[in-house]
C-alpha cells in the first residue's frame, strides 16, 4: 500500500484539530448553564467537571440505579452498571492475577462517567457522536483525578481494561441478554464453556473465553 502524501495527512490533521477546537468552543459556551446538584450536595458542572465536585457516594448511587442493555436483561431485577463494573474488575483479576490496586481502581471506574451520562448502547453512541464522547471523556478524566489516578491511563492499562470490558459485555450478551449473534453459534459457546471450566463469579456468571468474546467487540 502506497503511503499517503504529506500534504494529505497534514490537511487531515488540521481538520481534526479544527473540529476538536470547534467542539470545545461549543461545550464551553454551554458549560455555565449545564450543571446538576447531586445528593451529596455537590454542584457538578457536566461539561467542565471539577474533581473536587465528585463524590464516590454519588457515583455508586448513580451506577447502581443505571441499567445495562436499556434494562433488557433476564431476571426480576435489571443488571446495573455497578454490577457490570464489578464483573470487569473480577475479569481483570483473572487476566492478570497480580494486577496493582491502581489498575483495579481504574477498572472499577471505567464506566463511572455513566452516573451522569447513563449507559448508552453502542448503536446509539454512534448516532450521538463526538459531543457525547467529549463529555464522557471529560467526566472520566475528572473522576480519575479525584481518586488519585492519571487523567489519561497508560496504553497497556487501557488495553487490559478494554479486553476485560469486551469479555464482560459478551458474557452479559450471552447469559443475560440472550444476544446470540451469527458468530459464534450457541453450540460453539457451550463447547467453549465446557472447555473453560472456570469458577463461578459472585454474580453467578461465568466469563466466556477471550477468543469468543472478541467476536462480540461491537457489543455495548
Amino acid at each position: 500500500m502506497r503511503p499517503l502524501p504529506y500534504y494529505w495527512t497534514f490537511n487531515v490533521s488540521v481538520s481534526r484539530e479544527s473540529k476538536k477546537a470547534a467542539l470545545a468552543a461549543r461545550l464551553a459556551d454551554h458549560a455555565p448553564r449545564t450543571w446538576q446538584r447531586m445528593l451529596s450536595g455537590r454542584r457538578l458542572n457536566l461539561l467542565d467537571p471539577s474533581p473536587l465536585d465528585i463524590e464516590i457516594e454519588d457515583i455508586a448511587l448513580g451506577l447502581a440505579r443505571n441499567t445495562r442493555w436499556n434494562g433488557q436483561t433476564l431476571g426480576v431485577h435489571a443488571w446495573s452498571v455497578a454490577q457490570h463494573s464489578d464483573l470487569v474488575v473480577d475479569i481483570v483479576r483473572r487476566l492478570e492475577p497480580r494486577t496493582p490496586a491502581d489498575v483495579l481502581m481504574a477498572a472499577k471506574l471505567h464506566d463511572a462517567s455513566e452516573y451522569v451520562t447513563h449507559d448508552l448502547v453502542t448503536p446509539l453512541k454512534a448516532v450521538v457522536g463526538d459531543v457525547f464522547k467529549e463529555v464522557e471523556s471529560r467526566l472520566l478524566q475528572a473522576i480519575r483525578l479525584r481518586f488519585g489516578l492519571s487523567a489519561e491511563l497508560p496504553h497497556p492499562v487501557q488495553a487490559l481494561i478494554k479486553q476485560a470490558d469486551i469479555i464482560a459485555a459478551a458474557t452479559e450478551a450471552v447469559q443475560l441478554h440472550r444476544q446470540i449473534g451469527q458468530v459464534p453459534s450457541r453450540t460453539k459457546l457451550q463447547r467453549h464453556h465446557q472447555q473453560q471450566a472456570v469458577p463461578a463469579l459472585r454474580h453467578d456468571m461465568r466469563p466466556i473465553v477471550v477468543a469468543t468474546a472478541e467476536a462480540y467487540a461491537g457489543v455495548p
